[in-house]
């Protein structure tokens, strides 16, 4: 007899839809989907439509709520309550002694953060020197900014980084009366009270909101009969289970986004690349390097926080981006889109909806200028010209895609455009794209120089509905690679589906030691598998910035109801194929240069000519694991063979020889250590004693004939 079949459900909640898929957790194939309009205005929010899809999408598609072992979802409410300023009065309670009183009282002290034009959050604010603080005088302290109208209390302590004490006092006494309350060290262990406040403030203002919310929906999913936790998806591209939501709601901030971006990299397996989620109306841009997307600290109201997000560019310009004409020029494509003026896409009609077609010139909205494109059927039927249309004309938008329509109802539409520019139905086509593109690549360059991406390895990744809008001329414009994602209108959701639990540990850490990195990997493995990470599959990277002296571990991890392989084994042929064709070299040409049990490390030589008068060498590296997945790829690297034994000898031997010494500055390589199925990232540690220690962590356990792979890269010339 065989198995039943298992299930995963993600839920991606967009601006205008939410989205379901249910995958097949042996296959990994989407086995149903389902959307409903995002539920913005229903009294029980966006967890409506939350409930909505996931019980239609098994219902039509047969399944049983019991054989559905994962269930997450993404959600705009924390943003969309920031941007309507719909959040909770928040009162804050500062302490610190009495030396560090007089700058701790202003610092803790948080001024209005205007979250959007006209919609502020004031903090109201109380201190207390801790020589005082009495259970007795918090909640004197808590009673007096209850009367003022706090709903949540934010408690917040001078270096409570290293004594939570005091802000777990008033947590205590807070929760006894009744109040939600967040402690600033809960939300980060970084210094600088001033941020750390405001950081807390944020996520306070929130909760009540975003409580309610998990409630309903966790009640609505163990009421349907499913027993797996609910997971929420973060900003940083990971997932946590509910009961964190419930403490660190601010966390969710961009989790749409960053659902695409888990897509990418679970679903397509990308490892370096630029993703493009691109919708109707906008699209968001961003870098995967060494299978990770980036991240940085979000601002909220021009302000610095310590919440991690995903480092997304977001442009106004996307699949239904509207042509805007001025004189006998395309003078620009939108940011204003079809969806927004409620207009159909001329190249979705049927080529006998339009008959002759005249051109109009409007205002999308109040306020918008009037020089937006729509063409007007003998029917009366409007219909919008946009960067969809010229791709289906241009050829670009291939079947298959999204995106892709009827080219002949697109040329009809655009022969009165045509007319007015005076050239034919392609150029025009084509100057609408090359006009939408403008806004694109120069945000791609950005990223490239700011990432120091390698220009051979800057594949552009699409996804979402309108990717073949825009991907596929953007890359032959900047001579790129590109490709668009199996199911691109739902990568989102999959990418929920399939995230993988992620937890974050920053400290700054003056003179970091070896012992201190072993510290902080630690906190950051416990913090992960505490979240619902199976301690079996976490892997943790460390990066150390010496300019800041801050200290990241970030450890991610499948969940405890891990799924099996995507992909099965592939064979040494099959991964020396992967990795040629990643390096645009023949496979007989790739030696294999290391192998643990469970990855495959190639090498080829590559020879350049610059002026047709030198030529230089360099030698890429792939490594490709045994499903089939590129883990590190460098345009140039030494590789190296060790043992768990001597693993450490090697790695200090090409440390040497690889850095560089230039006058007063030295430049230190970018190393990896593979070992088993797990990828050590070094790349963000610059001293040898600490690459050492964290090598040491890995190693220690390994039978001492384990086979261990190093890849090291020079710093001037890696990726």
């Amino acid at each position: 007899m065989s198995e039943r079949n298992t299930y995963r459900i993600g839920i991606d909640v967009g601006g205008t839809f939410t989205k379901a898929v249910l995958i097949n957790n042996a296959t990994f194939e989407v086995a149903g989907r389902y959307s409903v309009m995002t539920t913005h205005s229903d009294p029980r929010g966006v967890a409506k439509g939350v409930i909505e899809v996931f019980r239609n999408v098994l219902e039509r598609s047969r399944v049983d709520p019991g054989d559905v072992v994962f269930l997450a979802h993404s959600t705009t409410q924390a943003t969309n309550a920031l941007l309507e300023g719909d959040v909770a009065p928040v009162g804050i309670v500062g302490m610190a002694n009495r030396v560090e009183a007089v700058l701790a009282r202003g610092q803790s002290s948080i001024k209005e953060i205007e979250l959007a034009p006209g919609r502020f959050l004031r903090p109201m604010h109380r201190f207390i020197t801790t020589e005082k603080l009495t259970e007795e005088l918090v909640r004197e302290t808590l009673y007096a900014l209850r009367d003022e109208g706090t709903q949540v209390v934010v408690a917040s302590g001078a270096f409570s980084v290293d004594d939570q004490s005091a802000e777990e006092m008033v947590m205590r006494v807070a929760s006894e009366m009744g109040l939600a309350v967040t402690g600033g060290h809960e939300i980060t262990k970084l210094y600088g009270l001033t941020t750390r406040t405001r950081t807390a403030v944020i996520n306070a203002s929130i909760l009540p909101k975003m409580i309610g919310t998990a409630n309903m929906t966790e009640a609505a999913v163990r009421e349907a009969g499913i027993a797996a936790p609910l997971m929420i998806m973060r900003g940083d591209g990971g997932v946590m289970n509910v009961q964190e939501m419930r403490r660190r709601p601010v966390v969710t901030m961009l989790s749409g986004p960053a659902a695409s971006v888990a897509g990418a990299l679970m679903y397509l397996r990308v490892s370096d690349g630029i993703y493009f989620e691109v919708g109707g109306t906008s699209t968001n841009i961003g870098v995967i390097r060494n299978g990770r997307p980036t991240i940085k600290h979000a601002r909220v109201g021009g302000h610095d926080t310590y919440v991690n997000s995903l480092d997304v560019r977001v442009i106004g310009i996307a699949g239904g981006s509207m042509v805007r004409l001025r004189g006998n020029e395309v003078f620009d494509v939108g940011p204003r889109s079809a969806h927004i003026a409620g207009l159909h896409y001329a190249a979705f009609a049927r080529p006998e909806e339009i008959v002759d077609p005249r051109l109009e010139l409007f205002r999308p909205k109040d306020g918008d200028p009037d020089d937006y494109v729509a063409i007007r059927s003998a029917n009366g039927e409007r219909y919008a010209i946009t960067n969809t249309c010229a791709a289906n004309v241009q050829g670009y938008a291939k079947p298959g895609w999204h995106a892709h329509g009827n080219a002949e109802s697109a040329r009809k539409a655009m022969a009165p455009l045509a007319q007015r520019l005076g050239v034919s139905v392609e150029e025009t086509a084509r100057r609408i794209l090359e006009k939408a593109s403008g806004k694109v690549i120069p945000v791609v360059e950005d990223l490239v120089r700011e990432y120091a991406l390698d220009r051979d390895q800057a594949v552009l990744v699409g996804e979402g509905g309108g990717a073949a809008a825009l991907i596929p001329f953007v890359a032959e414009r900047m001579k790129l690679d590109f490709s668009i994602s199996q199911d691109a209108e739902v990568i989102s959701s999959i990418g929920v589906a399939l995230a993988l639990v992620r937890e974050t540990v920053e400290r700054v850490i003056p003179n970091v030691m070896p012992d201190d990195l072993q510290r902080i990997k630690r906190e950051a493995f416990d913090a992960v598998v505490r979240l619902g990470a199976a301690p079996e599959n976490v892997e943790v990277t460390i990066e150390v910035d010496p300019q800041t002296q801050r200290v990241r571990a970030t450890a991610m991890g499948a969940s405890e109801m891990r799924a099996q392989d995507m992909r099965k084994e592939v064979s040494e042929d099959e991964a020396r194929e992967i990795a040629a064709r990643s390096m645009g070299l023949s496979p007989e040409t790739l030696r294999l240069a290391a192998a643990t049990d469970q990855v495959r490390v190639f090498q080829g030589q590559v020879e350049e000519r610059k002026w047709r008068i030198f030529s230089s060498r360099r030698a890429p590296v792939r490594a490709v694991d045994r499903e089939g997945v590129i883990r590190v790829q460098r345009s140039d690297g030494v590789v190296a063979v060790a043992t768990a034994q001597t693993g450490l000898a090697e790695m200090r031997r090409l440390w040497e020889e690889v850095t560089i010494y230039n006058g007063d500055s030295v430049i230190t390589p970018d190393m990896f250590v593979i070992a088993g199925r797990r990828v050590v990232d070094l790349s963000g540690v610059s001293a040898l004693e600490q690459a050492l220690a964290i090598g040491r962590s890995e190693l220690e356990g390994l039978a001492p004939e384990a086979p261990v792979a190093l890849i090291t890269v020079q710093g001037a010339r890696g990726l």
